[in-house]
């Protein structure tokens, strides 16, 4: 994934709502790439209002998406317009090389980006993924291997794992 940030003059976002498996989704993007990705309660939050309703564009993150819920995708090759600190895009970076159908924790994340110990950083990090599904921060899960944080909920958290084999019994093995 080529991943680039926006300026202060960024070109127009558009958006639209597609149904997937584990509900409704809001995917934005600019012209230098993906801009978000909403599940669950994000989609709580309206869209800023500078974004544009685009329900006709045939992104290649749609089509990607509909692979990966059928099956037929385990990653994604996309290109990314985010906006985050340093730290955040490292953390975020991380999270693409997790493997498609296994799990990782917190702490090893950080140990991942060179930041052993900071794991509480780490998932404010996690937490603040825009473009969650795509950059898998669903894989992340407590030291126990429970199923810990996720801003689209829990419940799609899981639905997420299960699409991809992956369990709280299979968690952070």
């Amino acid at each position: 994934m080529t991943t680039k940030t926006r300026g202060a003059a960024s070109a127009t976002v558009r958006f639209t709502h597609v149904q997937s498996p584990v509900g409704k989704l809001r995917v934005a993007w600019s012209d230098l790439g993906l801009v978000r990705v909403d599940t669950g309660r994000q989609l709580d939050t309206p869209p800023p209002p500078h974004w544009k309703r685009d329900d006709e564009s045939q992104s290649p993150v749609l089509t990607q998406l509909r692979d990966y819920f059928s099956g037929a995708r385990q990653g994604f090759d996309l290109r990314l317009d985010l906006d985050g600190t340093e730290f955040q895009r490292r953390v975020w970076a991380a999270l693409a090389d997790i493997p498609y159908g296994e799990t990782t924790t917190y702490a090893k994340l950080a140990r991942r980006v060179g930041r052993p110990g900071s794991a509480r950083a780490v998932g404010a990090a996690v937490g603040r993924n825009p473009v969650s599904i795509i950059l898998p921060c669903h894989r992340v899960v407590g030291s126990d291997g429970r199923l810990t944080g996720y801003a689209g909920g829990l419940k799609v958290k899981k639905k997420l794992l299960a699409i991809e084999g992956a369990s709280e019994e299979t968690a952070a093995r």
